[in-house]
């Protein structure tokens, strides 16, 4: 299966936090599942970082490369055909960076893990 994290997946992940579902961790886990990351949940996690919104190593860009590949997670770019996605997609999730991940799901045909309600109404597999 091909999984794209959500960004608070990812997060968790890492912080071995309660939040992270049984299922969650049970996929994570199974290294039959190709996981993604999304450039666009980097680039959210560096604006909450530097707004203060987030706590991180000051290198933040640096620990989120090496984090994510020391978990054995593929990096996910953005690409115009994702992108375009946006203009046919139900306008429920107001968060610009959840529509990208939304976006990019239906482009690449991945399941998002992901524990938020809105991105369950919209047409892509989630598990949870």
């Amino acid at each position: 299966m091909k999984l794209l994290l959500d960004t608070c997946a990812f997060l968790w992940l890492l912080e071995g936090s309660v939040e992270l579902s049984q299922v969650a961790r049970d996929l994570f886990a199974d290294r039959e599942n190709d996981i993604y990351l999304s450039a666009a949940s980097i680039w959210e996690i560096l604006v909450k970082q530097s707004i203060g919104k987030l706590s991180l190593p000051s290198d933040t860009a640096v620990f989120l490369r090496v984090q994510r590949e020391a978990h054995g997670i593929a990096s996910l770019p953005m690409h115009e055909s994702a992108v375009s996605h946006l203009m046919r997609i139900p306008k429920l999730h107001k968060d610009p960076f959840d529509r990208m991940l939304i976006c990019q799901a239906i482009e690449h045909e991945l399941a998002i893990l992901t524990p938020d309600p809105l991105i369950r109404q919209y047409p892509v597999k989630t598990y949870w």
